[in-house]
């Protein structure tokens, strides 16, 4: 079987927007890179249902969200909304609402988007966190780096600089509303976070303490509130480490979560009821700062990118186990920060 993947990336040395590579599940290969739309810096994107395109651009020194509409796998531009200062990080969609959410770290902005009946975008809201900021020097302000929906359907917002969690509920016209924050220990980082298949946990990276928290989500209030914390990282391991990508696997029995410095992937196993893990594997990434990866739509396969060496590395996955082989790696995909599997 042959499964599509979009690579986002950044262009600042060799890469020119967004590629497309190809899994062959059955040959267990990734073929070559090849480009799919010229962008400017597209470092992360997502495909709605009817797989039309929407990722984070640049365009004159003003950061903000593209829409390109899907025929027959060709990409044609819709339109461009920018404002002054830094892209987006993070995008994701609401397909019921019709809207697009966009996390700008370097603002510290929460962004939402509405998708119009022509498929273009119109700015609906934006929310600026000003809630003190924590103790690690990379928290000189909010930076927000997450932003996507509860299985509820509110808006969870993780906010490195704030040590915050947010949640949100979202209007049918794209307005949203604080419900609930989640303060995390001091000097966290929240980056990203996936909740279990019960929607009764999730699983909060913090990048700048290498750790994973386990959250118990109360779906009455939108509340978080802490179980236990994990490291990503082999005991006596003290060189520099961010922690990047977090995944679930879908019947929700185990988590991964990628190091960027350690350049591996942890690997834990949950407890029955999602409420614990205990990690069982760190696999080297084959390749520096692995900034994202994720499980394929079977289940058998990781992808994982490597920022720096410009390589993706594929590795195969035991269902059972859940631990990792690798089986390829020095796949080109020049400055590749997002795997999105179509």
């Amino acid at each position: 079987m042959l499964e599509q993947i979009l690579l986002g990336t950044y262009t600042r040395r060799e890469s020119k927007g967004i590629y497309q590579i190809t899994l062959d599940t059955d040959k267990e290969t990734l073929s070559d890179a090849t480009l799919l739309v010229e962008e400017t810096s597209p470092t992360y994107l997502a495909l709605n249902q009817k797989g039309d395109l929407f990722n984070v651009t640049s365009v004159d020194g003003e950061g903000g969200m593209a829409a390109y509409k899907n025929h027959d796998g060709h990409f044609d531009l819709l339109n461009k909304v920018t404002e002054a200062g830094a892209p987006p990080c993070y995008v994701a969609l609401d397909e019921e609402k019709q809207l697009v959410f966009g996390a700008n770290y370097h603002q510290g902005i929460v962004h939402v988007y509405r998708i119009l009946a022509d498929g273009q975008l119109e700015h609906t809201d934006k929310i600026v966190h000003d809630e003190p900021t924590g103790p690690h020097e990379n928290q000189d302000n909010a930076h927000v780096h997450y932003t996507d929906l509860t299985p509820d359907r509110r808006l969870v917002v993780c906010d490195l600089g704030t040590d915050r969690v947010y949640t949100y509920d979202v209007s049918e016209e794209g307005k949203l509303s604080e419900v609930a924050q989640y303060v995390a220990e001091p000097g966290t980082g929240p980056r990203h976070l996936v909740f279990h298949p019960n929607n009764q946990f999730a699983y909060l990276f913090g990048e700048l303490d290498s750790t994973v928290t386990v959250l118990a989500y109360n779906a009455a209030d939108g509340s978080f509130e802490q179980v236990q914390k994990v490291s990503t990282l082999p005991d006596g391991f003290t060189e520099f480490n961010g922690g990047a990508a977090i995944r679930i696997s879908a019947d929700g029995r185990f988590v991964y979560a990628s190091n960027r410095g350690h350049d591996s992937i942890a690997v834990y196993q949950t407890a029955e009821d999602g409420s614990t893990i205990e990690r069982i594997q760190l696999i080297s990434t084959e390749g520096e700062i692995p900034r994202d990866f994720d499980l394929d739509p079977s289940g058998k396969f990781v992808v994982a990118a490597n920022q720096n060496t410009d390589n993706l590395t594929l590795y195969r996955r035991d269902e059972a186990t859940g631990l990792l082989e690798m089986i390829q790696k020095e796949v080109y995909a020049p400055e590749c920060v997002c795997v999105y599997f179509k």
